[in-house]
């Protein structure tokens, strides 16, 4: 079904920003985008999801590698003992050297479901291919993989802008007309909000097509 993805506010990257802007997506392809009345009657039949704030390019994880296989990102049941956040460091060696295959896997599945939370939808490699848990995981989440980016120094951070890029740098692609429809929704009231300590929060992420995380 052919659905428009409307906002107050469309961040293409490479474009100029829409307000009450608005993007088409027919299956995992962009249909078309531009401001919303214009799209709506493009597409009269299609269905319309309305999101708060703004609307950009789903976002790239430069440190996936890490946060994949050098954090543990703990399963809901063992936040009583371990917290929510991802343990690295001294904490993820200590559990790795009891850490059996199955409750790896479950470690790396849950990260990149965290990752979609915070609007990733392409990872910057290398991934280990010589690593099953990670090589299937990621080949069953349907997120991208893009060539590398420049090292970067400091801890990893689920939050792609968390790294202090822009949207430009940050975005997987930038929104085009038959390109892959990969979305991030965040419930800010500008570009300039995303940035900074202040909190983005993450209202859904659209992975070729598909709707994979929402929090309204």
């Amino acid at each position: 079904m052919l659905t428009i993805h409307a906002a107050p506010l469309v961040l293409p990257v490479g474009a100029a920003a829409v307000a009450d802007g608005a993007v088409a997506v027919d299956g995992d392809r962009i249909a078309a985008f531009g401001p919303y009345e214009e799209v709506v009657a493009a597409y009269p039949a299609a269905r319309v999801r309305r999101w708060p704030g703004l609307l950009t390019p789903g976002l790239r994880q430069d440190r996936a590698l890490e946060l994949l296989t050098r954090c543990y990102h703990p399963d809901p049941r063992e936040s009583d003992e371990l917290g929510e956040l991802p343990l690295r460091g001294e904490e993820f060696e200590r559990l790795a050297a009891t850490m059996d295959t199955a409750r790896r896997a479950g470690s790396v599945r849950r990260g990149l479901q965290r990752m979609l939370r915070h609007g990733t939808t392409h990872l910057a490699g290398p991934l280990d291919a010589e690593d099953p848990a990670l090589r299937t995981a990621v080949s069953r989440s349907g997120l991208v993989l893009v060539p590398p980016s420049p090292a970067r120094s400091g801890p990893p951070d689920l939050d792609p802008f968390a790294a202090g890029g822009d949207l430009a740098r940050t975005a997987g692609a930038p929104l085009t007309v038959g390109g892959r429809a990969d979305l991030a929704v965040f419930d800010v009231p500008d570009e300039s909000a995303l940035y900074g300590g202040g909190p983005r929060p993450c209202v859904a992420t659209v992975l070729a097509g598909r709707l994979v995380h929402r929090s309204r």
